[in-house]
Parts: C-alpha cells; structure tokens; sequence
C-alpha cells in the first residue's frame, strides 16, 4: 500500500508541476529543455512502476473488498479499456478522434478509472482509480482556465486509422503482459 500511495503521489505531484505553467517554465529555464524532459520522464516511469508493483503487493496482501461488482460490469470494463487505449493514442497524433475529445489523454485516464471502478470493489484499486481520476478532473479544469489550444481535425482521417490500430496494440500489451506480470493481476483468460 505505502509503495503505490507514493507512487501515486511522485506521479501527481510532477504532473501538476508540468501543468502549471510557470512552475515548469522556471525549472526548464533552471535545468534546459532536455534535462527537464529527462527527469520528468523518469520519475513518471518510475512513479508508474511504484504504483504498479505497490498495487500488485496490495492486491496480493487481501486488501478489504468495498463493493462486490456484477460479472457483467467486468466484461463493459476491458470494452472500456479498449476505448481508453485509443483514446491514449488519439492524443499522440493528429486526427478527428482528438479533435472531438479536445484532451484525447485526459479522456483516456478518466475512462481507465471508470472502468477500474466498475470492475473491482477492492480498497486498493478503488483508491487508485479514485485518485487518478480526481488527478485528470484537476489537469482538465486546468488547461481549461489557462484556455489550452484545442486540437483541430485533419483533412485526412489517417490519424484515426493510426490511432484505432495501435490502441488495439496497446490494448493488447496492457492486458496480456503489463497487466499480469506487472501488476500481476491477469485480465484475461
């Protein structure tokens, strides 16, 4: 539990930080562009494996169980992720799937933990997924107050393409390796 909670904390914390604006323009001015990138994306690694590895220990600890959810919730939750995984995609290449979620990757996070909490009643993911969530409701009210550029479709729709196809890729590595051997907790099967 203590490993995920601050992993979840590294994680928040350096995600706040990049979307304050003039918080993470002085550092970048302090450390250069590509040292501030660096450690930022390191310690999001490392936040996301913290957060992995201390949710897997706490899963396997017996954490209490909160809600039991219906089978049927579970199955609306892995066609969520499915979504979630597009979505995540969408926000890395032009397309109209971003244009129309605007924060294709805010999107993408909120879906994740909706279905989390859908699909399991267990104090561990419950609090993971809670705190996710209410982390990308305060990325999202952020970029709006600071009137953050919003996406425009392209003419083509390749960037669609792109992103259903390599959602599905990434749908898949989530569920059949980071899932189970990560976190270990398998969704499949």
């Amino acid at each position: 539990m203590i490993l995920m909670l601050a992993g979840l904390a590294l994680f928040v914390a350096i995600h706040i930080v990049a979307a304050r604006r003039k918080m993470a323009g002085a550092l970048t001015a302090q450390l250069g562009t590509t040292t501030y990138r660096l450690v930022h994306g390191v310690l999001a690694i490392i936040g996301v494996l913290m957060i992995a590895y201390g949710f897997g220990q706490w899963r396997a600890a017996g954490p209490a169980q909160l809600y039991d959810p219906p089978v049927g919730l579970r199955h609306l939750a892995l066609l969520l992720m499915l979504f979630s995984s597009i979505f995540a995609v969408a926000a890395l290449v032009p397309s109209h799937i971003k244009a129309w979620l605007k924060f294709p990757f805010l999107v993408a996070i909120k879906t994740w933990a909706l279905a989390h909490l859908l699909a399991n009643g267990d104090a561990a993911t419950v609090t993971l997924a809670v705190v996710i969530l209410a982390w990308a409701v305060v990325l999202r009210i952020m970029a709006k107050r600071r009137a953050a550029p919003l996406p425009v479709a392209p003419r083509h729709w390749w960037g669609d393409l792109v992103a259903v196809g390599l959602g599905v890729v990434l749908y898949a590595f989530l569920s059949f390796w980071f899932h189970p051997y990560i976190v270990g907790v398998p969704v499949m099967g």
